[in-house]
């Protein structure tokens, strides 16, 4: 293909300064890219139910050795698997799932993604959380933070608050509030020129000395950001050594407090030769599209300010929701909203963090959007969110609200596609059903004299 002349002339200057061989390296660039999926650990909880879901999702057992969970796909169109629409799988390029992996979030962390949509990261950090602690995914971009928001929801993670914000006003905002920060910097796209004609015409647009300052200031909101004994992890997409080491030197440089954390390299991972602990993904070394990664740490003992973090309790404790719930879940699992419900407005929400520590930063969602109060005439009911299904596993629904289809079964096909389609006979007679593949709920739709009423959103559709 053809490639930049700048970025030939400098990436042979890299080679030839470090002593790198070049062989394979032009050549990768003619190749097409390694096609990749992660499998939610949340909802696919041993091996024999992976080797089922890579199976029907039209998938080999062929683990990236970087990533648990992530596997090589010879799948062109996972997103056409009913596994991806109710968030079992999830396509990522392979070489993405590297970060996330070594910033290994743990239960309780406080974590943000601060350039995170699509959510290949934040997902994979919400399932590490399990449920405990909060993720605040972050995306300056409007209509991405959108895609971001339904990958999110996709994925079930309860804990997420979603922001369209500048970094510099998160950072204004919640100094030293995070455990650990993630940042997939804006960067030239260097190592994406081989699976997109575009990142070569953005890159002789715009190119390193664009996204360079960006990059920058992004790092500084993260110092401002990041607790005391904090940890970032910085990637980029690009092979550039100035976004890349460079930049993380200089970081250094003016951050002293800072130090890299080094790790046992992964196979087909390569350590940086020009920062001792980063880490690099070369096409032609490895399985996967050009990557970089590092780990850094702040050792201070100065004290962090106190933030209170859980949400308000409810003046009073909601209810509209509650039929609805009662009608679905069983009964060991129906205690799970109860007192923590607040209303907002028409929506019934449960949040991941207290609103107040949000006034002022544009956002997309806190917590878990149950759903909204209507009005009817003189009655007031209870319209639940699309995306509360995604929340729930398999083993918390009744069996008479469970329409639960095999992966290649065509109702449930259709279901996808917005139609109508025939209720099982084991489904009660009416009213609200959750449908689902093998066992994991991924939408809701209405019983009605034996045909469920379609009600999955027309923009999640499959065409």
């Amino acid at each position: 293909m053809r490639l930049p002349e700048k970025f030939t002339s400098e990436m042979k200057a890299f080679f030839a300064a470090y002593d790198l061989p070049e062989e394979g390296f032009w050549a990768s660039f003619d190749e097409p890219s390694e096609k990749g999926i992660r499998i939610s650990r949340s909802k696919v909880r041993d091996q024999e139910e992976r080797q089922h879901v890579l199976s029907s999702a039209g998938c080999n057992e062929d683990p990236v050795a970087w990533c648990d969970g992530g596997y090589y796909s010879e799948n062109d169109k996972p997103g056409k698997s009913p596994f991806y629409h109710a968030g079992v799988i999830y396509p990522q390029e392979c070489s993405a799932m590297l970060p996330a992996s070594v910033l290994n979030a743990k239960p309780g962390d406080i974590v943000l993604d601060m350039c995170a949509a699509p959510g290949g990261k934040a997902t994979r950090i919400g399932e590490d959380l399990k449920g405990e602690g909060i993720l605040v995914a972050n995306e300056i971009n409007f209509k991405r933070s959108k895609a971001l928001l339904r990958n999110i929801e996709r994925a079930g993670i309860p804990n997420a608050v979603i922001l369209n914000e500048s970094p510099e006003n998160i950072a204004a905002s919640l100094p030293h509030f995070f455990d650990k920060i993630i940042i997939d910097a804006p960067c030239s796209g260097e190592g994406m020129m081989r699976r997109d004609d575009r990142a070569v015409r953005s890159y002789e647009q715009f190119g390193p000395d664009t996204v360079i300052p960006i990059q920058r200031d992004i790092l500084e909101s993260a110092a401002i950001l990041l607790k005391n004994k904090g940890e970032i992890v910085y990637s980029t997409c690009t092979f550039c050594v100035d976004e890349d080491e460079n930049m993380i030197i200089g970081f250094l440089d003016r951050h002293p407090e800072f130090k890299v954390v080094e790790h046992d390299i992964p196979e087909g991972v390569s350590e940086s030769p020009v920062l001792k602990g980063a880490m690099r993904i070369w096409p032609h070394l490895a399985r996967g599209d050009g990557h970089f990664c590092v780990h850094i740490r702040r050792d201070t003992e100065d004290t962090d300010p106190e933030y209170d973090i859980e949400p308000d309790k409810p003046r009073k404790e909601e209810d509209m929701h509650k039929a609805f719930v009662d009608d679905l879940l069983r009964p060991e699992y129906k205690a799970v909203f109860d007192g923590r419900v607040l209303r907002n407005g028409k929506s019934l929400v449960i949040p991941a963090m207290n609103e107040r520590l949000l006034r002022g930063l544009k956002g997309v969602k806190n917590g878990m959007f149950l759903g909204e109060i209507e009005t009817k005439g003189s009655k007031k009911i209870f319209a639940p969110s699309n995306s509360l299904p995604l929340l729930f596993t398999g083993d918390m629904i009744r069996e008479d609200s469970f329409a639960n289809f095999d992966h290649d079964d065509i109702n449930l096909a259709k279901y996808l596609k917005g139609e109508t389609i025939p209720a099982p006979d084991t489904l009660k007679s009416q009213g609200y059903v959750l449908i689902g593949v093998e066992g994991y709920p991924l939408g809701l739709g209405k019983n009605t004299q034996g045909m469920i009423k379609n009600m999955y959103p027309a923009a999640w559709r499959m065409e």
